[in-house]
């Protein structure tokens, strides 16, 4: 079974690789350190530090399997040229349809996704909606309410 590729943004890529060099050179060597102070402290038994120390460690670990195998299956986007088409890495200013109230959403692959910073992953009802569109055009999104309808009032493209 093949496995799928993971669709990412240059930046998300970039944070990934960031993060991944983070964990190894200075958590790793940080929760050594607390495991080794948790070590001296005597009976390792009843150390609730010592037992806390390796549960992060293990987090650490997890974590730094999870983002390897991410950007082992990494596709990385390629900027698009700016045709006013909404790709991967389009920053996209919708509205919808019947209300004053417009939304900047930032299009990423599902493994970047953070609803809070306005990243919508491509595959999510209103990012999938909106894929290949362009400003101008009204898209339906549907969701359990029901049917609702987009207008994409402005697309940018990273580096625009």
């Amino acid at each position: 079974m093949a496995e799928s590729k993971t669709v990412l943004t240059q930046e998300g890529y970039d944070k990934l690789q960031a993060e991944l060099e983070d964990l190894k050179v200075n958590s790793r060597k940080y929760i050594a350190e607390k495991i080794k102070d948790a070590r001296a402290q005597g009976d390792l038994s009843e150390n609730a530090e010592y037992d806390a120390a390796l549960d992060e460690q293990r987090d650490i670990e997890a974590r730094i399997e999870e983002i390897e195998n991410i950007l082992k299956h990494a596709e990385v986007m390629e900027e698009h040229p700016d045709d006013g088409f909404i790709n991967i890495g389009s920053r996209v200013t919708i509205r919808e349809v019947g209300t004053d109230d417009e939304m900047v959403i930032f299009i990423v692959g599902s493994s970047e996704a953070n609803s809070l910073k306005g990243k919508i992953s491509n595959e999510s009802p209103v990012g999938s909606a909106v894929m290949h569109h362009s400003a101008g055009e009204t898209v339906t999104v549907e969701s359990m309410e029901g049917s609702i309808q987009y207008e994409i009032l402005n697309v940018e493209h990273s580096g625009s």
